[in-house]
């Protein structure tokens, strides 16, 4: 018996088996068909399943970090490979002891979208080369709630320039 992943070439051999994976019993339904399918020996409809399907919103995430005095030149060199490394950052401001970074996460629920956001700092410190500093704030809202803020003329403004600029 060969042990390797499943479409692995075998040693030797430069050619690759492909494999497959069968598309779900809703692939290609509409939301509004009503099919009746059966699923582990009962029926339901297009509808009920698409109740049922768990939606990922987009969550604008505010992350403050903050710590020991750094240069500002790396600080900014950190700050832009985050950027490049995680590509839905929308924008950073940094000074020489903390920065702010946003950006919008898509998660199924707040949790999730908290749980990713806690995580970023952390994850990317060594890649990035990011300043030791810690995460002092963490603000998650949703979509909605954030353009009501916007609307209302408070709250964050829109996250307008892009990119990473100093305080």
């Amino acid at each position: 018996m060969r042990r390797a992943r499943p479409g692995a070439a075998p040693r030797g051999t430069s050619e690759r088996a492909l494999t497959s994976v069968e598309a779900g019993f809703d692939f290609g339904a509409a939301n509004d068909d009503v099919k009746d399918v059966v699923t582990n020996g009962s029926t339901e409809t297009a509808e009920v399943r698409a109740e049922q399907r768990v939606v990922s919103k987009l969550w604008h995430i505010t992350l403050t970090v903050s710590g020991a005095e750094a240069p500002l030149k790396e600080v900014r060199r950190g700050l832009e490979q985050l950027a490049h490394d995680h590509p839905f950052l929308l924008t950073s401001r940094y000074a020489n002891d903390h920065a702010e970074i946003r950006y919008w996460e898509e998660a199924r629920d707040l949790h999730d979208a908290a749980a990713v956001a806690l995580r970023l700092w952390g994850e990317h410190r060594q890649t990035a080369k990011l300043p030791p500093w810690e995460i002092v704030g963490l603000e998650v809202i949703d979509r909605e709630t954030y353009h009501q803020r916007i609307a209302e003329g408070y709250g964050p403004p829109p996250a307008a320039p892009v990119g990473v600029h100093p305080y």
